[in-house]
């Protein structure tokens, strides 16, 4: 094909240079595609976004190394404080024992001294109260120990008169009857004051209490 000018003539024909032409677009193609400051833009974000990354990942590891810490804690201090409530429950039945074992020793004690110093002191108080709920009966035997008889009948006879009971008052002496008790007897029933059998009941009330397992039922026996 023939190139003509515009005044009819034939242009003169151009060379066609392929080094030049592909060598311009080679050159075109290889031109970067971002300016060198959007360059430096994105690999400042491209590092923060890498250290964001590590520091979130630093982060959950960290945090899960406290939860860990935190949960060895937690179990430890729940284990001491199981040994602390077991130490404590140890101490409490330990002094709960004392204090009943001290209670029962200082009763009996007390006991003994009032007994030693005034013999016929439960004696008179417990007749007095036959007295006053007997006044129907036809007699009232009263036994005590040998040493208390003559005071028995002097103090016992008086109170019959001031309780206005009018039944016959008997008063025996019986050597197996503990210095302090009485047994006292009418027509249809009686009642015993035995000191020893009382201390006896205690001392087994005391035993079911402080023993191992006890239950409420259990305390509550007599």
């Amino acid at each position: 094909m023939m190139n003509w000018s515009s005044e009819g003539t034939m242009a003169r024909p151009v060379k066609f240079m392929f080094d030049t032409e592909f060598a311009a677009e080679a050159k075109k193609a290889a031109e970067p595609k971002v300016t060198l400051n959007e360059h430096h833009a994105l690999l400042a974000l491209a590092r923060q976004e890498g250290y964001a990354a590590g520091f979130a990942a630093g982060d959950a590891e960290a945090n899960a190394a406290i939860a860990r810490q935190r949960a060895e804690a937690l179990k430890m201090v729940g284990a001491r404080m199981n040994d602390a409530a077991a130490a404590l429950h140890a101490l409490e039945s330990r002094l709960e024992t004392e204090v009943v074992d001290i209670a029962v020793a200082v009763a009996s004690k007390l006991t003994t001294g009032l007994i030693a110093r005034e013999p016929m002191a439960e004696v008179r108080q417990l007749v007095g109260d036959c007295f006053a709920n007997l006044r129907g009966v036809p007699h009232l035997v009263v036994r005590v120990h040998d040493d208390l008889l003559e005071d028995a009948r002097t103090e016992l006879t008086r109170l019959a008169h001031e309780r206005g009971f009018e039944g016959r008052l008997v008063i025996l002496a019986e050597p197996v009857i503990g210095l302090g008790d009485c047994r006292i007897e009418w027509s249809t029933g009686g009642i015993v004051l035995d000191r020893e059998e009382i201390s006896l009941r205690i001392a087994e009330a005391t035993e079911r209490y402080l023993a191992p397992g006890r239950t409420d039922s259990a305390e509550g026996t007599p």
